[in-house]
């Protein structure tokens, strides 16, 4: 309920693969670790590349992998192998590496030297047939690409790719039959009817690219992509209320996806939507990118990253593709490379807004607020109704401790929700109050806090919050003391909500209690610097010190904030005092700031 992510159109909709994910080349996964950081490495400069040994060149590259950073580790590897050039590892890594930073150019003189030496190499043969297909060499893309057949996702793609070259060669019914062929996993014959069917309607045969496009339809009215094509033929061929039915039962399923709205947009206004794809390249980047954006969201990172890089080698501003990619940066916790691809979405798209929103999301990430609140304040002028736009701002200037900007901007918010006690909307209230609280405006804090515990009375969150700043303020003491006790049932594993508890009975002076409860918190949370004060308050009220100062020396030792420090610094040096008594309190207000608790 409470998530700040809002790229929920990125492959909303895409048809379920079942658990079968093809086995992934060694060399792919040799550049992607299972937990990367987002230290990116600068980008070498040439002077950079010319300095480097060869084993300096690949320790730099190898760094570069870890760090996720793919343009310098090709880099980086490209100059190890200029060096070294008949070293096959080098060069394997260096066309991995090219592929994942979107240089195919590179990567196909990189493949071609591969394939002289390993004719077998799937990874290249796949990346030189649709070089190939995209210079209309399609037969020899053929040629290549049934070369690039290794396991359940690797055969459809090629058979895809295959049918969409035979199309381009001018054999559309060849294309077809090639797709037909293929037998596999139960998921195949969406994909199959899908893009068959897109064929057939390029070649003049509507009839038939009909009967696919419904028998797709009927296996899965979730897929998006499905969708679009069956409306599309539809508002050509049949009559527009039958496409206009279509677009809204999937609107029923995913409310208000941006491109949906432009396709009963446009067919409510009598125009005839044209097809999904318009030409053999077009159709085979809709084949990658329907295979990697699923790929994305079922484990599959490595390999998606190659389809979604091959996908917009062939179009470079497909947005689907684009946020997918963006998508696949984020969920590896690299927000400066999803920056740089949702700045390359189209600025005629529909789905542009919702990339602006992201694309806010990760400057905040990277520092870069300013840029992230002057993006959104446009989305939000363009639409004053916005409420994702809305919530997206608002969650920044919270999180930037900017308390009487984001109360402001729920306000906004909470003006233009929907009528109704819905309790979804309990969050605005709740949000709000967090900042009313923090610009010490109680009274309507209080307020908002118990109208969002009305919308959604068991939210735990919530709870947490009112229930200690009553606690804090020496009101509604056993009330307050109920409804933390309510959350930490809810969420006793939440060691933010249990240190609340142990926080709330410290402040009415039962120690014993403040001890136990933050003895769990610390369990649950042990490296977070204001639940390691708390309990050394509580460890020096009831006379343990020299534990006491074990906990306020590991509170410092955790990085507090910077006014924080000589607080606890003066603790381990003279005690708790009345000078310092109240130091942790004012942490816990601080530790309220993101809602997670006192």
């Amino acid at each position: 309920m409470f998530s700040n992510r809002f790229n929920r159109w990125t492959v909303a909709a895409i048809a379920l693969m079942g658990t079968a994910i093809a086995t992934v080349p060694g060399a792919v996964l040799a550049q992607t670790p299972d937990h990367p950081s987002d230290t990116a490495a600068q980008f070498p400069t040439r002077n950079d590349l010319k300095s480097l040994t060869t084993s300096g060149s690949y320790l730099a590259a190898r760094h570069a992998s870890v760090e996720r950073d793919a343009a310098s580790a090709a880099a980086f590897y490209r100059s190890a192998l200029r060096t070294d050039p008949k070293n096959n590892e080098l060069l394997d890594r260096a066309f991995i590496s090219s592929v994942a930073d979107g240089d195919i150019d590179e990567a196909v003189k990189l493949a071609e030297r591969i394939l002289t030496i390993d004719k077998t190499n799937r990874v290249a043969r796949l990346v030189v047939g649709v070089h190939d297909l995209k210079m209309k060499k399609y037969a020899t893309a053929q040629t290549n690409i049934n070369q690039s057949i290794r396991g359940p996702i690797t055969d459809l793609v090629a058979t895809l790719l295959s049918g969409w070259a035979a199309y381009g060669a001018g054999d559309a019914k060849g294309g077809v039959a090639t797709i037909d062929k293929l037998a596999g996993p139960e998921w195949y014959p969406l994909f199959k009817d899908l893009h068959a069917g897109m064929i057939l309607e390029l070649s003049g045969k509507e009839k038939d690219a009909g009967t696919r496009f419904e028998r797709a339809y009927k296996l899965d009215d979730s897929m998006l992509r499905v969708t679009e094509a069956y409306a599309r033929w539809l508002s050509r061929n049949k009559d527009s209320a039958a496409a206009i039915t279509v677009y809204q039962a999937f609107d029923k399923k995913l409310a208000r996806h941006p491109l949906i709205m432009e396709g009963l947009r446009d067919t409510k206004a009598g125009k005839k939507m044209p097809p999904l794809a318009d030409s053999a390249q077009a159709g085979a980047a809709e084949a990658l990118y329907g295979i990697g954006a699923t790929l994305t969201r079922r484990g599959g990172e490595d390999l998606a990253l190659v389809y979604l890089q091959l996908s917009l080698y062939l179009q470079p501003t497909h947005p689907l593709a684009l946020l997918s990619l963006a998508d696949l940066y984020e969920s590896v916790k690299r927000p400066q490379m999803a920056i740089k691809v949702y700045e390359r979405v189209p600025a005629t798209s529909p789905l542009k807004r919702n990339a602006q929103i992201q694309l806010a999301i990760d400057l905040d990430s990277a520092d870069r607020t300013d840029e992230a609140i002057k993006i959104l304040k446009g989305v939000t002028s363009d639409d004053s109704k916005d409420l994702e736009a809305i919530m997206a701002l608002g969650n920044i200037e919270r999180g930037r401790k900017k308390f009487g900007d984001c109360g402001a901007t729920y306000s906004r918010g909470v003006d233009v929700l929907p009528p109704g006690n819905d309790k979804a909307n309990s969050v605005w209230y709740y949000y709000r109050g967090i900042c009313e609280e923090r610009s010490k405006e109680w009274g309507k804090a209080e307020a908002d806090m118990k109208k969002a515990l009305e919308l959604q009375p068991d939210q735990p969150h919530v709870l947490n919050y009112l229930g200690y700043s009553w606690i804090d303020q020496g009101v509604n003491l056993d009330e307050g003391m109920k409804m933390i006790k309510r959350a930490v049932e809810q969420r006793p594993d939440d060691g933010y909500i249990v240190d609340s508890l142990g926080w709330a009975y410290y402040r009415i002076g039962n120690y014993e209690e403040a001890v136990k409860n933050l003895e769990r918190a610390i369990d649950l949370k042990p490296e977070d610097p204001t639940i390691n004060d708390h309990l050394g308050d509580a460890y020096w009220r009831v006379g343990r010190t020299l534990e006491a100062k074990f906990q306020w020396s590991h509170a410092r030792d955790l990085k507090p904030e910077p006014d924080d420090l000589p607080k606890i610094e003066a603790k381990i040096a003279n005690g708790l005092t009345d000078d310092n008594s109240n130091s942790s309190a004012a942490q816990a207000e601080k530790k309220k700031d993101d809602g997670k608790g006192g």
